[in-house]
């Protein structure tokens, strides 16, 4: 894979460095195109008509669907497109706004009972954690795993916490702030043996690296669009649904009935819902943005997601090797020798005697260079590791070089040379 070819398809890059990708990523040219094509050229809504454009806006959408589903290896969604009932039954891909909000779907789609448990890790970005928390309003219990120093989490804990009867577990695939890989395809395993459901936040697995929902096993895989070069306000909510743990629809309306019954007098009246994710997608959706995700998931199967990961692990060892050796940085999560599985390109340091905002604000001065500082939505996790101001987050993706990641360093030497 050529990340220098690629970059001529990101015209924002000639003016910046930018690293900040596990926040949201940049959009190549294919992915703006396909949204304004719609817009252009047959922009109607989906689902309610059969004129010609409506008709063309429909098939795109539902394609749009489908590539995702393959994306992440849903061959229940691919027998749903084809007319299979069956496979209707074992996998549905339901478009979101975001991984936030797929989150929230199961949380609040789950028929909970006073005295449920959830298991989740002190590792979550708070869209992983937020949710579950606001359920012991429900009378709903939460237990939480911590990590180590390195963002690592013992599956001993998971074994003891799960074994008391939980009934769903919610973690993250890849942590949106050390980079940590957790084997999730172990824990699901464990689930399994304990009779929960698990749920994977995906957000900063999928647009990274192959993954694959069957190998994985799991119930619920959450991601954002946004994240994988589509449109802002795109996100996933993959369901196995087997009986295991179905969800309600989280909003009725327009577009996920097929009848409805108002009723009169004492008759409550009854609406039967849709299979497939329209059931779930209530209302006129964002239809632009899920034909950009379509878009967005055909460009990343062109360069093949092993290529994608591959280019990004190498770039990430130089950059964490590199960090390690400058004096007065620490570098928190696995370190650039670790196993392949073990982290993702997300880098998170800090230099001694600066505050992360300072040192953020120092490099986009000198270099252009955009990182993030702060928390990253992790205030539970910083507290637990000591870090009262966060820290400086590099993160990677594609369409990065390893002259930019020797930019970077660089200019964090001369910065630390300078506290």
């Amino acid at each position: 894979m050529d990340a220098t070819e690629i970059r001529g398809q990101f015209p924002i890059l000639k003016d910046i460095i930018y690293l900040d990708s596990a926040s949201t990523s940049l959009t190549p040219e294919p992915v703006i195109q396909a949204v304004a094509d719609y817009y252009r050229g047959y922009r109607a809504n989906v689902g309610r008509a059969v004129y010609r454009t409506a008709q063309l806006a429909d098939q795109r959408y539902r394609e749009a669907h489908r590539k995702v589903a393959a994306l992440i290896g849903s061959a229940a969604d691919a027998a749903a497109e084809r007319g299979g009932r069956e496979g209707r039954a074992e996998g549905v891909t339901v478009f979101t706004r975001n991984a936030t909000e797929s989150i929230n779907m199961v949380a609040r789609g789950i028929k909970w009972k006073r005295g449920d448990c959830i298991v989740t890790t002190l590792l979550e970005h708070h869209s992983n954690l937020l949710p579950w928390m606001r359920l012991r309003e429900w009378g709903v219990n939460l237990k939480i795993i911590k990590p180590d120093a390195e963002g690592r989490l013992d599956m001993a804990d998971w074994e003891d916490a799960l074994s008391g009867g939980a009934r769903l577990a919610a973690v993250s695939h890849l942590s949106n702030s050390l980079g940590t890989v957790q084997p999730v395809g172990e824990i699901s395993r464990i689930c399994r043996d304990c009779g929960a459901s698990l749920l994977v936040d995906a957000a900063q697995s999928v647009p990274h690296m192959p993954l694959n929902v069957q190998d994985i096993d799991c119930d619920y895989l959450c991601f954002s669009g946004h994240k994988m070069l589509g449109p802002t306000g795109s996100g996933v909510l993959w369901m196995r649904c087997s009986g295991r743990e179905s969800i309600e629809p989280l909003l009725a309306g327009g577009g996920m009935v097929h009848e409805v019954v108002a009723g009169e007098g004492g008759d409550r009246g009854s609406f039967s819902i849709k299979d497939g994710y329209e059931g779930y997608e209530a209302g006129t959706p964002d239809i632009a943005a899920g034909i950009g995700l379509g878009a967005a998931v055909d460009y990343l199967q062109r360069l093949k997601m092993e290529d994608i990961h591959s280019h990004e692990m190498g770039l990430t060892r130089r950059l964490v090797s590199g960090l390690q050796n400058i004096k007065g940085v620490t570098v928190y999560g696995p370190g650039a020798q670790e196993g392949r599985g073990e982290r993702g390109g997300v880098v998170s340091f800090n230099i001694s005697g600066l505050l992360p905002h300072e040192v953020a604000l120092m490099l986009d001065q000198a270099a252009g260079i955009s990182v993030r500082s702060g928390h990253h939505c992790c205030i539970p996790l910083m507290k637990h590791l000591g870090l009262q101001f966060g820290t400086v987050r590099a993160s990677l993706y594609l369409y990065n070089t390893a002259a930019e990641i020797d930019k970077l360093l660089a200019t964090v030497e001369q910065i630390a040379r300078m506290a």
